[in-house]
């Protein structure tokens, strides 16, 4: 049976700003304040989706979020209309009304953990939002987030959803930027990389000291067992702490498998041999040899790693079989980066071809390839029951670009969070998003 990973990139949202909300995510904190263009990183995101589908891919479209979320607002002790509450927050609680408003549902990475169905107990696919607790803005995705996932995955014989974690520190959960799957081929077993930041209920574990662990292994193990993963095709690994406390917000800033391979920095994980050895351990028992590429510090610094964010690059099964490794362009500007993976393509190793995307709207804010991008396994008939207007095609793309320019805005600044035209146009937008992607009323605003 023909399978394939889909990767569903988030559509870029109409409120895309520079907030700088993401403390331990050096891009995010840098540019902070910048002027925005969300039209030109819509348009950056769409084109991505386009190459992959033209290099013969299966591309998914997620759709945004509705930003400013006056509900969330009006949850805060703002009242009157939409108008008030914007005018109301932006006097008394501009911060507040940032984090209101920000389009960081485009990194879709973030969105959920996905478990494909030759993995799980009862033999669907299984999806659980992550709860993202250990920012406010991201916090109040995860309802959102699972409306969309049942309209795109509406098929409760093939599709399992659950709802997110409970919201407490002990399970903090920032979903697949910290999950990988490996596995011999996308229909059959494979075996599932759960990385964590601490524990925690094990105070012998070593935590970071600067930036925030985002992920908790108790909430990875949650997941595990919600999923109904069998133990024997489970990792769970510690993400070094002293790399977090460098920029490495999340596991997909330092590592990026497929298949079978796995392209990580020599310190990615605490006690990283014995890691690798589980892994190829419990891969061989799924009849998949692990090939694991480690790039060595003298060559990539973890400070060039986040600065390029290399690993959080796609690396993707081309229809031949051989893997393409898509990096944003920050590679090609940061020289001993791009010198090592032009001399790992030439040496002939399981990565066959290197490309390159401009992303520079999203990478601003500390988003690369790969937190764009949700993967979801499928076989053949569980891709049949996906909502077909989610999967991009060349008429798709047309209708989409011709949104976004419709809609969005060439530029933003902090000050327009609170321009109530924004708000309409915003939902005017995604009225007629629901429309083309045939979701159904996703969105707070579209409720009786």
């Amino acid at each position: 049976m023909r399978a394939a990973e889909v990767n569903f990139d988030g559509l870029v949202g109409p409120t895309h700003n520079y907030g700088g909300l993401s403390f331990g995510n050096v891009a995010s904190t840098r540019n902070r304040s910048a002027r925005s263009n969300p039209r030109l990183a819509a348009l950056q995101g769409l084109a991505k989706m386009k190459a992959l589908h033209d290099l013969g891919l299966v591309q998914g479209v997620f759709a945004p979020h509705e930003r400013p979320s006056t509900d969330t607002l009006r949850a805060l002790g703002f009242s009157g209309s939409d108008a008030d509450v914007l005018a109301r927050a932006a006097r008394e609680a501009p911060a507040l009304l940032a984090q209101c408003a920000s389009a960081s549902p485009m990194w879709t990475a973030n969105a959920a953990t996905v478990s494909p169905s030759g993995d799980t107990a009862d033999g669907r696919v299984h999806f659980t939002p992550a709860n993202l607790i250990n920012k406010f803005h991201r916090s109040i995705e995860h309802a959102t987030t699972g409306r969309l996932l049942r309209a795109m995955f509406p098929d409760e014989a093939r599709f399992a959803h659950h709802p997110a974690l409970p919201s407490h520190p002990n399970f903090g959960d920032e979903g697949a930027a910290n999950h990988t799957r490996l596995c011999r081929a996308y229909d059959g077993p494979g075996v599932e990389l759960f990385v964590y930041g601490q524990s925690v209920f094990d105070d012998a574990r070593p935590r970071p000291v600067r930036y925030p662990a985002r992920q908790t292994l108790e909430a990875s193990q949650a997941i595990a067992r919600q999923h109904g993963l069998h133990p024997d095709r489970v990792v769970f690994a510690q993400q070094d702490p002293a790399i977090i406390d460098q920029g490495v917000f999340h596991n997909d800033v330092i590592a990026v498998g497929d298949h079978h391979v796995l392209l990580h920095h020599q310190r990615s994980f605490v006690d990283q041999p014995a890691v690798l050895r589980e892994l190829a351990d419990k891969l061989a028992g799924v009849g998949a040899d692990l090939v694991a590429v480690e790039v060595p510090e003298a060559e990539v610094s973890v400070d060039e790693a986040v600065r390029s964010y290399m690993f959080n690059s796609q690396l993707l099964a081309r229809p031949d079989g051989k893997l393409l490794l898509l990096a944003p362009d920050e590679c090609r500007t940061t020289p001993r980066v791009w010198a090592y993976l032009e001399r790992l393509v030439a040496a002939g190793g399981p990565i066959a071809e290197l490309r390159v995307f401009d992303l520079n709207q999203s990478m601003q804010n500390g988003g690369g390839p790969a937190c764009l991008r949700l993967r979801v396994a499928l076989t053949e008939r569980e891709l049949a029951a996906v909502n077909p207007r989610v999967l991009l095609d060349d008429a798709l793309y047309t209708d989409l670009t011709a949104w976004v320019t419709r809609h969005y805005r060439d530029r933003l600044a902090a000050d327009d969070l609170a321009d109530p035209a924004l708000l309409r146009e915003t939902r005017t937008a995604l009225d007629e998003l629901t429309r083309l992607l045939a979701l159904g009323p996703v969105y707070p605003f579209q409720r009786p």
